[in-house]
């Protein structure tokens, strides 16, 4: 039996349902360099986890500013996504965001579907890893307790699509193994790698949930799946941090956002006019970008390649950089990118052949000269 501890977050309790297990006084963070020496040398990531950033000052202000810039964006782009899954699924819902970057994002859906139909309906978070799975111990958890409505997967952003594709994989194995219907689709609020068909742009737009760690997302880690703290009828694990509670910033986020529904109506309704009559299917372009960097700058492992806004502040929140690619200069989505790698030491470098506004490279220790 699976012990649900579901108020492991800051968040309010009604926002979202945490199917994760509280390992916070069991697990260690470790270094940025020894979990990157460890990744490289074959260690499962999620099998770690990274030190919390402690963000500057200036990268504070940075991420206020950007809040302030971008919040109406967020709140359009929320709206359509909740749009389109209302108009391809229904009401009888079931929202299953991907921790951790799909969780901030799984709530405002939740928000915007009970501001604009009255509705309240469920909102779980679970845990999907790279080559390892969804948490099958959280789908049935969620089955058994909302047999007839439709699961719709939410996740923040896509990079080279490599979460969808891992998603695509588990759900059909756990069809097959459960005899469950289960949609693998999954919606998120930016799509620059084109490899979904529920999203509010295809724009690699700054979503400013990105900009920083667990204290925009509940206080929560990222999560983990090693054998020494899961057991084999456990959920996926993650650590709260109780000692950023004086810097949480997760429902000032989602607050900000959600005050703007009201003034969004007509925005929300021209973008959904624009995507209905723009929509092309998913043709996993980033990845074919991505595939062209890796061939450019002789990249062994395409998983050292980390593509668009979301995914390059990844790289320098928790990774060690070789460098930086961007499209162009002068893009005020990369502002907080430019001060990361200014603070880190990393160089940047125009690269214009890719449809992502930047990318995030990280070094391979491997090699002896870079």
């Amino acid at each position: 039996m699976v012990k649900l501890n579901s108020h492991i977050s800051s968040y309010n309790p009604n926002d979202a349902i945490f199917l994760l297990k509280d390992i916070s006084d069991l697990m260690k963070e470790s270094s940025t360099e020894t979990r990157e020496q460890a990744i490289q040398a074959g260690t499962h990531y999620s099998e770690m986890l990274p030190m919390e950033y402690k963000p500057s000052k200036a990268y504070m202000d940075l991420f206020f500013s950007s809040l302030q810039q971008y919040k109406h964006k967020l709140a359009i782009a929320v709206g359509v996504v909740a749009e389109q899954i209302i108009q391809t699924k229904g009401t009888n819902l079931v929202l299953v965001s991907l921790a951790r970057a799909g969780t901030p994002i799984g709530i405002l859906i939740k928000r915007y579907i009970r501001y604009q139909y009255n509705l309240d309906v469920p909102h779980y978070c679970i845990s999907i890893v790279r080559g390892r799975g969804i948490d099958e111990n959280a789908l049935h958890y969620i089955l058994e307790h909302h047999p007839k409505e439709t699961i719709q997967f939410i996740d923040g952003w896509t990079g080279k699509g490599a979460i969808k594709k891992e998603l695509e994989y588990a759900v059909h194995t756990f069809n097959e193994r459960n005899n469950t219907h289960i949609s693998h689709c999954m919606a998120v609020l930016a799509d620059p790698g084109y490899c979904t068909s529920i999203y509010g742009t295809r724009e690699d737009f700054l979503i400013p949930s990105a900009c920083l760690n667990a204290t925009v997302s509940g206080l929560i880690s990222r999560t983990v799946l090693n054998d020494t703290y899961i057991g084999p009828n456990d959920f996926h694990g993650v650590k709260y941090y109780k000692e950023l509670e004086q810097e949480d910033l997760s429902n000032l986020f989602i607050d900000e956002v959600t005050d703007l529904f009201p003034s969004v109506h007509s925005h929300i309704d021209n973008q959904l006019r624009y995507i209905t009559s723009t929509y092309t299917d998913p043709s996993w372009q980033g990845l074919k970008d991505i595939q062209s960097i890796q061939n450019y700058f002789e990249i062994d492992d395409i998983n050292l390649i980390k593509p668009g806004v979301g995914e390059t502040t990844r790289v320098l929140l928790r990774r060690i950089p070789w460098k930086i690619l961007i499209r162009k200069q002068n893009n005020p989505d990369l502002k907080h990118i430019l001060l990361l790698a200014k603070e880190k030491n990393v160089p940047i470098e125009i690269y214009e052949n890719m449809a992502y506004s930047c990318c995030g490279l990280i070094k391979p220790l491997k090699r002896e000269t870079i």
